[in-house]
This record gives structure tokens, sequence and C-alpha cells, in this order.
């Protein structure tokens, strides 16, 4: 073949390339020449430097970053870090049953039968039994018709909200609502609006002035929040919903396995059916040991997610091995619900005894979450670094995660933790604060 000069490539490509699209060509060089080099380029990001100006803050001031250490091992009430058995407060393994032999074997044996991915989206190219198994347990253990599970928790509030609302709709959130949910609100372009944490007086007033003027109405609400370890009054969300006909979504990601006598969540606190609320979703990284997400409620509902969410339809499907542990968690903690009462006076009694000592624990009702509100991010970081140097491992959070005057070690209680863990823990941390 024989090879063009570079004069006679310009000479075709001038001849034939259109005079619009030359004269296009040679404006776009003229306008990227005026880019700044900072606008291709990572580090310049805004929010890159944002992230950068605490980090060099603190190693000024000698204190290590907290984030990213490494667990060795299985983490339950006590975990391996750097080669030392520490006391653990920063997993949500709530029952213990992360590691449980049980689970584990559920696991393995799915791996043999089915490998160890589901290998494409489940609406494509078919089903496991152990997929549709997982669905059909966890809509039975909410009272509803049907459930869908995905493969992330953050996953499950955006592309759920996403799909079902849009721009001429209104989705009203607490002020304290997890971040997956202020993503699937963007994301489905509708308007947002928050209301106070736990007011459902607030929540009324918003309504009755601006309900009107959207066709779909959405209300979002944890069963236990996740910073704060409180509760909200779900009946009184559940009499508003039916007043200003919206829906209710309940996300029940720490609640499930934690409240209620035989750890059905919020509504077994209240003593509602399933049917109750429009929405329920959960996680199975939590009390269920395992990875995903989930939504429970009527038929119609979970078929338009499995046909029509993008996170479930352009996704692979939940991996066999991560259902069955879900699987075999969820029907242990039916069959075994004294691990929940077990987790409910081990959480209770860390309460007591931060409070006995006059910590601040902020919100926290006492059911697996518990923070203790430090004041400030430095003093959160070096806190939990002094804490860790003693052999507790629990993560501060920072601002902007919560607000700075609000930074906080946030506890995370287990079943497994002992009552000797809990005193030295908080004997150790009253003398560092």
């Amino acid at each position: 073949m024989t090879k063009l000069s570079d004069s006679s490539r310009d000479s075709l490509i001038k001849r034939f390339m259109p005079r619009k699209q030359e004269e296009a060509g040679a404006g776009a060089m003229s306008s990227c020449a005026a880019v700044p080099e900072s606008m291709c380029r990572f580090d310049s990001f805004p929010a890159y430097q944002k992230l950068l100006a605490p980090r060099m803050a603190a190693q000024k001031l000698g204190v290590e970053d907290p984030f990213f250490k490494t667990h060795e091992g299985r983490a339950g009430a006590t975990t391996v870090m750097e080669g030392q058995t520490r006391l653990n407060f920063s997993s949500y393994n709530y029952l213990g049953l992360s590691g449980d032999s049980r689970v584990s074997a559920a696991a393995k044996e799915a791996i043999d039968q089915y490998g160890t991915s589901a290998s494409a989206s489940r609406l494509v190219a078919g089903e496991r039994p152990v997929q549709r198994a997982l669905e059909k347990e966890l809509a039975r253990f909410y009272g509803c018709e049907d459930a869908v599970v995905f493969v992330s928790g953050h996953a499950t509030n955006v592309t759920t909200i996403g799909t079902l609302f849009g721009p001429k709709d209104l989705i009203l959130h607490d002020s304290l609502i997890h971040n997956s949910i202020l993503d699937g609100i963007r994301l489905s372009g509708a308007t947002r609006r928050s209301f106070a944490h736990n007011d459902p007086e607030a929540l009324d007033e918003i309504l009755s002035d601006i309900r009107g003027r959207f066709e779909r109405t959405l209300i979002v609400i944890e069963g236990l929040y996740s910073m704060d370890g409180d509760v909200p009054d779900l009946p009184r969300f559940i009499a508003l919903k039916k007043k200003h006909k919206a829906f209710l979504m309940v996300d029940e990601a720490h609640s499930v396995g934690v409240l209620g006598e035989t750890g059905r969540g919020i509504r077994e606190v209240f003593g509602l059916q399933g049917t109750a609320v429009d929405i329920w979703m959960g996680t199975l990284s939590k009390a269920l040991a395992s990875c995903g997400g989930y939504i429970c409620g009527e038929k119609a509902l979970i078929d338009h997610l499995k046909y029509g969410a993008s996170g479930f339809v352009y996704s692979v499907g939940l991996a066999p091995p991560l259902a069955a542990a879900a699987l075999e968690a969820l029907r242990i903690l039916q069959k075994e619900p004294e691990r929940v009462a077990w987790l409910r006076e081990r959480a209770a009694f860390f309460l007591q005894k931060a409070q006995a000592h006059r910590l601040d624990t902020g919100f926290s009702e006492g059911h697996a979450v518990v923070p203790i509100i430090m004041g400030s991010s430095l003093k959160a970081v070096k806190i939990s670094a002094a804490l860790y140097l003693k052999g507790v491992n629990v993560q501060p959070i920072i601002h902007p995660a919560v607000e700075e005057r609000a930074a906080r070690l946030r506890f995370f209680l287990s079943c497994e933790h002992t009552e000797a863990q809990i005193i030295q823990t908080i004997e150790t941390l009253s003398h560092l604060v």
C-alpha cells in the first residue's frame, strides 16, 4: 500500500471536508485555547481542593487520617487491626450473623452451585432460584405482596425514587434523611422539600400549603436514623400520607433486625401491618449479613421496578452467594429472636452508661446506634485516634456529613458486645473527652 505524504493527506482532507465543518473545527481550536489547564485536571476540582484543606490541617496537628483502616478478619464485637485485637464499634453486624457458620455455609453452597456472580441482568439473562427465594421471604417477612432485590442499598433508593417520580411531583423528606434519598430525588427531577427532624406537624404544614400544586407526592422517613439513633412516630406519618393523598416510603436500612421484639422493624414497634406503608426499603448489608438492598410493597410497585428501574434492568443481578447469605440470615433472625433481645439490652446499657458519664448522646434512644457528640470535627478525629491507640475502634463522623457543631463518634452496638466491653469503652472515652 502506498503511503501518503503529509502534504497529500492534508490536501485530501481539505478537499472532502465540508467548509462549515472546517470552520467549526477551527473555531473549536480557537475556543479550546482559552480553556485553562486546570479544567482538565482532577486535582483542581473544587471539591477535591475542599477535601485537602482539613486533611492538611490535621497533618500539621499530628492527627492521622482515621479512615480506610484495614480489618484483618471478621468484624464483630472485636476485630483485628494492625495485628491487634480491638473492641469494635464501627460495623453494622448488629446480630453477629456476618461470619456465622450457617450463613457462611449457605454462601459457599451457592458458590458451588451457581458460581460467584449472576453474570448478567436478571431481566435479560434469567434468574437464579435463590434470588426469588430471598424476595419471597422478604415479602412474607413484611406482610407485602412482593419484593425485589438490588445489588446496592444506596442504588436501591436512588433508582427507586428516580424511576417512580418525576418533574411534576413533590418529594418531602426528613431533614436528616440519608444521602441516597437526596440523590434519588435529584435523579427524579421532582420538587424537593425537607421538614424538621421527626416533626410530623412541620410536614403537615408544608403539605397543607403546597400539596395541590403537584401530581404525585412522596414522603420519605427512616425507621431508625443511622446518624442519631432515634425512631419516628410512624402512625402519625401514615395518617398524614392518607390525609394529603401521598405515598409513604420508609428506609429500614438500620431498623430491620434491630427494632421490635422479633426484629421486624418499625412496623412491629407500632403493631402495624405491612400494607400500612407504600414502599418499604431496606439493606442486606447490616443485620442480614450480606450486601445489596430491597424494596417490598404491592405487586404493581415491584413489577414497575423490575421492568423499569435502571438500577435493576441495566445492572447485574444480585450475586447468588450474597442472596443465599441474606436468605439464611433472615431465616436465623426469625428462628432466634433472642439475638434481637441481646442487642436491645446491650444498646440500652451503652446509652445508660454514656449518659451516666455525662456524655452527649444527642437524640439516641438506645437502638443499636449511639452517637457521642464531640462538637467539632477536629475533636472527633483526635478522640477517635486516641481510642484506637487504647484498643477501641470507633469512627468519627465529621463535617460535611453532619454540621460542624454536631461532629461525633458514632457507636454501633452488636448483640455480641459484653457489658464488660461497654464499661471499658465508656470509661476510656470519658477520660479522653
